[in-house]
């Protein structure tokens, strides 16, 4: 046994630390993989009794074809030259622009909002396409007008126009969490460009104002936004969602019920495998498996982080930027999703990064792994036509 078990750790130390170079991430790798396989795990269960027709693995199945065609299209992104990224960003979001467009001209209404575009068996979300298509775009701003962002009010402003127009486009849908999403990683990018301080909390301010006035705009958001505080005192009513997340929660204690043994995915949690799957996590491998869970996506956005930060050492500014962008967009995303399931956030209705069930947000994540894996690919193969030209 012991024999066995000093193998398996061989085998794992190889894999993460491979005795020759290596000219891709293993780590991200296994991170992406480790947060796919939960994912679909916790689909499978948490989905159970949602199918139509009687089919209980019909969502199972979805997420399944769904995983296939991510590995797919990100196999095809990480053939793609970041000078391609860079060169496109404009065309990117002009088409994210004209998606956005087009659900509110021919896209499908499920449970009052309308976010999706229908082609038979897929339905296409652009919210979660525009997000990384921002990320390209400011990413590429920040190199071409890096002087401007930090010289003057102007080049502070333009990006944020930018983001203005998306925004009027998501919430006509209605879609206030993409929104906010979009806004928290141009600042941070913006941040990070070297944009002055002061600029920030006129517009953080100007920004949580106008986040006001949309909630208290739309009785929906003000009920989300009070029951949110006290979901207790509708339990039945604006609050029923949140009250039985925090019952999954309880009923999980540390190690949880067991897999496949939750109570309130039995129809007492609506859309218990989308955006409160986290919540049937919890009452099914409990405490320990959240912090699993946790501790993976923090590792995914430290990661996305640290490749960002490699690259801006490096001088690649354009990469960096885009790898910052990714990280501030998942941990971010992160944040809101185990949030609102945990009540300490009203709810937004984003995923759980490579987790939740959901087409287009494992699209474009599982693209902006790709991208990750890109930038350090060639940060690597750079280093390597170094060496070997001082070695010659």
């Amino acid at each position: 046994m012991k024999q066995l078990l000093r193998t398996m750790m061989a085998a794992v130390w190889r894999w993460f630390v491979p005795e020759r170079p290596s000219f891709y991430d293993r780590g991200l790798l296994a991170l992406t993989f480790s947060l796919m396989g939960i994912g679909l795990m916790m689909v499978a269960s948490a989905s159970i009794k949602e199918g139509p027709g009687g089919d209980m693995f019909y969502f199972t199945k979805r997420h399944l074809i769904f995983l296939f065609v991510c590995l797919g299209i990100g196999v095809g992104t990480l053939y793609l030259p970041l000078e391609r990224w860079r060169e496109w960003s404009g065309r990117l979001l002009v088409g994210a622009l004209g998606l956005l467009f087009a659900v509110l001209a021919v896209g499908r209404t499920v449970n009052g909002a309308k976010r999706w575009i229908g082609f038979g068996f897929f339905n296409i979300q652009p919210a979660e396409l525009a997000k990384l298509a921002l990320i390209v775009f400011i990413a590429s701003y920040l190199v071409r007008r890096s002087d401007e962002v930090r010289g003057n009010i102007a080049g502070f402003v333009k990006p944020l126009a930018v983001v203005f127009l998306l925004a009027i486009m998501l919430l006509a849908q209605p879609d206030l969490g993409s929104v906010v999403v979009l806004f928290v990683c141009t600042f941070g990018l913006l941040f990070i460009g070297g944009a002055k301080l002061v600029q920030f909390i006129a517009i953080i301010v100007a920004g949580l104002s106008a986040l006001a006035g949309l909630i208290i705009y739309e009785p929906y958001r003000l009920r989300r936004v009070t029951s949110f505080l006290d979901p207790w005192a509708d339990p039945f009513g604006s609050g029923y969602q949140l009250t039985q997340s925090l019952m999954a929660f309880g009923r999980g204690g540390f190690f949880g019920q067991g897999l496949g043994n939750s109570v309130q995915k039995l129809s007492y949690l609506p859309e218990a495998h989308t955006d409160f799957v986290f919540a049937i996590l919890g009452e099914e491998l409990g405490y320990f498996g959240v912090l699993v869970v946790l501790f993976l996506q923090l590792l995914l956005a430290m990661k996305a982080l640290h490749i960002g930060r490699t690259a801006l050492l490096r001088s690649k500014f354009f990469e960096g930027y885009m790898a910052c962008g990714i990280g501030i967009w998942f941990s971010f995303q992160t944040v809101v999703n185990v949030g609102a399931a945990a009540g300490m956030l009203p709810t937004k209705g984003l995923t759980l990064p490579l987790v939740s069930y959901g087409g287009s947000s494992l699209i474009a994540i599982t693209m902006a792994v790709a991208i990750l894996l890109r930038i350090d690919f060639e940060r690597r193969l750079d280093t390597s036509h170094v060496i070997q030209r001082e070695a010659a």
